[in-house]
Parts: structure tokens; sequence; C-alpha cells
């Protein structure tokens, strides 16, 4: 079983990660944030460097990815793709497992509906982890929930990682 695992809540202007180790202790959480003025392959490429450099400080275990889910903008849809896809290749890279879970599916892992708001998820987040302070971004609170709902799931015997939860 990972003793660490990492949630990634992708996006091509705000990439949330959260770092725990089970059951549930916070080690590191946050976001990378690409300069929006930039091309946006170069936002890829940072994005990509940046997972891979937390993948190798903190060596995770298991990464829990927000499953992609379909958007009004197909523009939108493409863009949030690619971020993820450069999550699965930093995780691919590093022979990490990978487990996708859907944005309902860890907010009823940590706050006990899937329809809970993003401040509902942040506070239970403070909550469960003991934190002094509201964890900020909200990005950075849905990748701790990933890691969270990951956890969760990792107690029951799992024989297939990266398929969508």
């Amino acid at each position: 079983m990972a003793e660490l695992i990492l949630g990634i809540d992708p996006g091509t202007r705000i990439t949330g990660y959260g770092l725990i180790r089970i059951p549930t202790e916070p080690v590191d959480f946050g976001c990378i944030r690409p300069p929006p003025d930039l091309p946006l392959e170069i936002r890829y490429k940072i994005l990509f460097e940046s997972l891979e450099a937390l993948i190798a400080l903190h060596k995770p275990g298991a990464i829990a990815v927000e499953s992609q889910f379909v958007l009004k903008n197909a523009q939108s849809a493409i863009k949030l793709g690619m971020a993820k896809g450069m999550a699965l290749l930093a995780a691919a890279r590093a022979n990490i497992p990978v487990y996708e879970y859907a944005p309902k599916k860890a907010k009823l892992a940590v706050v006990g509906k899937g329809q809970a708001s993003k401040f509902q998820v942040q506070k239970m987040i403070q909550t469960l982890l003991r934190l002094p302070v509201l964890p900020q971004p909200e990005d950075a609170a849905d990748a701790l929930a990933l890691a969270i709902c990951c956890a969760h799931h990792m107690r029951i015997p799992c024989t297939k990682p990266s398929a969508a939860n």
C-alpha cells in the first residue's frame, strides 16, 4: 500500500496538488500557476516539469487525478485533458500508479455529499487534516480531497489503476 498519495487537480491556469501520508496527515499542498501570457505549450511544459519535481521530491506511492468531465466548451475540455495528460505522463515516467476519481466521488469522500460546494470541501479538508487555516487555493483543497478519496479506496483491494472510479 502506498504510504504517500499525491492528489492532482489539473488545469491550464491553476493545477492544485496535495500530498498526504496515509491515513490523513498533510505533507504538502499548493498549486502550480504557469504564467497566463505564455504560449499554451510552454504552460504545459511548466506544469509537467513542476509535477515531475514534486514527484521526485516526495516519491509518492500513488497519484490520484480528477477524472475528466464533459464541459460545455469543447476547447476548454481539450485544454483540461492536455493538463491531465501532463500529470499522467509525469506519473508514468516515475512508474507510479494513477487512480482517477470523479469530482463528485472526491467530494463524497470528504464531505459526505457529491454536490458539496468548494467552500465545504475546503472547510472539511481543514478539519480532517487539522490545518490551522483554510487550504488555499480551492484547487489545492480539491487535490487533497482526491488524495483522501484515494486513501479510502486503497483500503479496499483495487485491481485496476487508471480506471475511472
